[in-house]
């Protein structure tokens, strides 16, 4: 046995990266297929030309319809939201255009000159960086779909097959990570990536394992059998009885954090409300079954996404009734329309900003294109009349106490009581109190706010360390959010609710510290809710206090994760 235990250490490999996902599993790990290969430069017409156009429009179509019947099949919101997106860039009048010119004009192949389209395209969405940079690799997904389309190729993805498997690649598409089976596939390895990409994010609303931005994972050879810690961003191969012993241990743990009790507070008794982000009635319906006391994020993308026109103000109250009533007279947190960045709409927003992610997006569009807002505010409070919800609604991106105080009008205007805002830069951070001197509350986007504070994309997984929540320097927004509120209630008389509705809160270890910032209120994926409500049950007021200021003091967001970790020994306890 000592014999075969060191010749299993000798053969194995340690990569390490970013845990996005918390789980432990062992499983052979099969890379996603090779990509689909460009046409030859200057491939040659060999049909009409007007038949190879209306090859590439039917090509154009089929793509388009498949990624919509993926949306329908989407195992959560945040999915279809992504694949109803890019199904629009698959249908996209203007890119089978210039590829229809390039057939006509230039006698080449309908895949070479669909091909170069897309690839024109996608440049220009890298020369703009940010959020647009990402999308590029979005129009390169749909330019594989179609030329594999009209070569009559199997569409590219993920492998199939009936054992479960660790699904390596350098980054997963939406297309491929919206559809996957749990039951196959058990955890999610990229060597590139960063914790706000969409496979860190479609992971955590999958309850899938996940490690990004590990460099060198997918040269493994496939088949080889890989130990994958999402909570600790790693991946070792060949696993040998220690990496036995900790999916056993995680097994075990899991066992007591299998359901949540619908309450949530620390060990003393102070309540601390855990909600549940949503986008739909079926996710609401979900959320209300796994026990969150209400919605913290109502993301109201949905109605909007996969438009080419505005939807009604009735078209709207109809979806949002579906969702309040899921959750009877509990609380529900509506966000206004979140469009710009990464999720234009051809109607509100102008995809030729050199920089999207600084833009016009969010309450910003209503510089721009009013009358939106103010008709979602109008169906957000027809919805609230026909049900016994207790709606709050806030805006994002918002900057100023102005901008504060103008929505607060148009929310009170629409005949809804509770306004708030989303703080997502460092300028809504810093002058909390004077913003909630106009509203009612904030919740932190903890996504934005890192990227914002860091000066760091998101999406990308070489700045992971520094897109991170575990940053002191975006504590310290926290800490200083919640500091403004305190001295607004106290101005009021009023208490001023603190919440966060990002990433962050589905941290078990990081909710901790947030609470100890003096939040008052964590939204997240259902999923989550049960290990985040079983630490907490398990922490004082003084301990969360504690690591806060541990994590305030840390030199970088490594060093805050880990300290944190050291002191809060119920972690390890419940195998997270």
């Amino acid at each position: 046995m000592e014999n075969t235990q060191s010749e299993t250490n000798s053969l194995q490999m340690r990569y390490t990266g970013v845990g996005v996902s918390p789980g432990r599993v062992i499983a052979p790990l099969i890379p996603m297929a090779p990509p689909v290969e460009a046409p030859p430069e200057g491939d040659p017409l060999v049909e009409d030309a007007e038949a190879a156009v209306e090859r590439l429009n039917q090509a154009a179509k089929a793509v388009k319809a498949e990624l919509k019947e993926r949306a329908e099949r989407a195992r959560s919101e945040a999915a279809a939201e992504v694949l109803k997106a890019t199904s629009l860039m698959a249908g996209d009048k203007a890119l089978i255009k210039n590829a229809a010119k390039l057939v006509r004009n230039q006698s080449v192949s309908p895949e070479r000159a669909l091909w170069d389209a897309a690839t024109g395209y996608a440049d220009q969405m890298r020369a703009m960086g940010g959020y647009m940079a990402e999308r590029a690799a979005d129009i390169e997904d749909v330019r594989a779909r179609i030329v594999a389309e009209l070569r009559g190729m199997p569409a590219p993805g993920v492998p199939q097959r009936t054992e479960p498997f660790v699904l390596a690649a350098e980054d997963l598409a939406p297309a491929d990570t919206a559809v996957l089976d749990p039951e196959a596939v058990v955890a999610l390895v990229t060597s590139s990536g960063g914790p706000q990409s969409h496979t860190a994010i479609l992971a955590r609303n999958l309850g899938l394992p996940a490690v990004v931005a590990a460099t060198g994972v997918t040269d493994v050879e496939s088949g080889t059998r890989v130990f994958v810690d999402g909570s600790a961003g790693s991946i070792v191969t060949y696993p040998g009885e220690e990496q036995e012993l900790a999916v056993t241990a995680w097994h075990k743990a899991s066992e007591q954090l299998a359901t949540f009790n619908g309450h949530g507070a620390l060990a003393d008794g102070t309540e601390v409300a855990l909600l549940a982000n949503v986008g739909t009635a079926d996710d609401a319906q979900a959320a209300a079954a796994a026990g969150a006391q209400g919605v913290g994020l109502l993301r109201t993308e949905f109605c909007f996404l996969g438009r080419d026109t505005e939807p009604t103000v009735e078209e709207q109250t109809e979806a949002y009734v579906e969702i309040f009533k899921a959750f009877g007279s509990a609380k529900i947190v509506v966000r206004t329309l979140d469009a710009g960045a990464d999720k234009p709409l051809p109607f509100l927003t102008d995809t030729t900003e050199p920089n999207p992610a600084l833009g016009v997006r969010g309450y910003r569009t209503d510089w721009t294109t009013p009358g939106v807002l103010e008709r979602q505010l109008q169906a957000i409070a027809a919805a609230a009349d026909q049900t016994e919800a207790n709606v709050w609604v806030m805006a994002p991106m918002i900057s100023t106490a102005g901008e504060a105080g103008h929505f607060a009008g148009l929310v009170h205007a629409a005949g809804l009581e509770v306004s708030g805002v989303m703080v997502e830069t460092p300028a809504a951070a810093i002058t909390a109190e004077q913003i909630l001197d106009r509203v009612d509350f904030v919740s932190l986007g903890t996504n934005d706010l890192t990227q914002y504070t860091m000066a760091a994309d998101r999406m990308l997984g070489s700045l992971a360390e520094l897109n991170s929540p575990w940053q002191p320097a975006v504590l310290r927004m926290i800490e200083r959010t919640a500091a403004g509120a305190q001295a607004a209630s106290s101005a009021s008389g009023e208490h001023k609710n603190v919440g966060v509705c990002g990433e962050a809160a589905a941290d078990p270890a990081l909710a901790v510290v947030l609470v100890g910032l003096g939040v008052d209120t964590l939204s997240m994926s259902p999923r989550s809710l049960a290990a985040v409500a079983a630490v907490l049950s398990r922490t004082d007021p003084g301990q969360a206090r504690t690591v806060a200021q541990t994590a305030l003091h840390a030199t970088g967001a490594q060093e805050a994760r880990e300290s944190v970790r050291a002191q809060l020994p119920v972690l390890e306890q419940l195998g997270l």
